[in-house]
């Protein structure tokens, strides 16, 4: 599922803007890009995000200004250390230049946003706002996402209405299996006993037993059950990509046996003509929340 959002926000001096995106994904993958010294408000963002969403690839981006000026830089002493240790600990191993300054600098962590008019409470109050706004912008964005999403279950309606036809001309092609598989018989037999006669009870028990191998009703039934689980699926509430993904797994099961027990060509060209649509529902449903 896709979508955009966007929020903007102010407490006191401070100035931000969230934007979100999504895109399609299997599962729910989460990038955040956050200014240096806020990553404390990832774990909250994550677990919003994870109540609104199911599936997809996230990303949230928090620009934030203050009215105070340029927020002003300090470095973690003891995250440079850590850095110039590594170094240290590397050089006899590794014949390299040494490294730049700005190179240490730019390593995550080690320059810090600091803001010395930004009491602890003012902080703490700009921490939860931050955080309610991004809960606002991650509801426009499931919001966004769910109006895309009615429009995708009208397509994969349509592609239940197929697979619905195609399985009733299965059904007709079935019919019409027994007569195949005895004429089908008949001509073999004759043409391995040169002409002579067959006895028609033998005939009869021979063609009885591969029509038997070759009936599909089950296979037609189960096809039947899944199209009705899939179009109540599309109207419950709530995330149904999974089961929809899992259903299809089911369709294709049944069509591969179907095929595989077709006794002429209009039966299996209606067999591969339905595992190209259920496919293309496969294709559609991995995008679904």
């Amino acid at each position: 599922m896709t979508g955009f959002a966007r929020e903007e926000g102010a407490f006191n001096a401070w100035r931000w803007t969230w934007e979100l995106k999504s895109v399609n994904g299997r599962g729910l993958e989460l990038r955040f890009r956050l200014p240096p010294g806020y990553d404390e408000l990832e774990p909250g963002l994550r677990k919003t995000t994870q109540a609104h969403l199911k599936r997809g690839s996230v990303y949230a981006g928090l620009v934030l200004q203050t009215e105070r000026g340029e927020a002003k830089l300090q470095v973690n002493e003891a995250a440079l250390g850590n850095v110039l240790e590594m170094l240290k600990s590397m050089d006899s191993d590794i014949d390299w230049a040494p490294p730049r300054r700005e190179g240490i600098l730019a390593l995550r962590g080690v320059l810090e946003t600091t803001d010395t008019e930004t009491s602890g409470d003012d902080r703490a109050a700009l921490i939860k706002q931050l955080s309610v706004s991004f809960a606002a912008a991650m509801q426009s964005l499931a919001t966004a996402r769910q109006a895309e999403g009615v429009a995708m279950s009208a397509v994969i309606n349509a592609q239940f209405d197929e697979i619905e036809r195609l399985t009733a001309l299965a059904a007709q092609h079935a019919e019409a299996t027994p007569k195949v598989i005895h004429d089908r018989l008949v001509a073999q037999l004759t043409d391995l006993l040169s002409g002579s006669a067959i006895p028609e009870e033998r005939l009869a028990q021979e063609a009885a037993l591969l029509a038997v191998k070759a009936d599909i009703r089950e296979e037609l039934d189960r096809l039947k059950a899944h199209i009705a689980a899939g179009r109540a699926l599309l109207t419950r509430a709530g995330a149904v990509g999974r089961e929809l993904d899992f259903l299809t797994q089911e369709f294709n099961r049944e069509t591969n046996t179907l095929c595989s027990k077709a006794q002429d060509m209009d039966l299996k060209h209606t067999g591969l003509e339905l595992k190209k649509v259920i496919d293309q529902l496969r294709e559609q449903v991995q995008n679904i929340e």
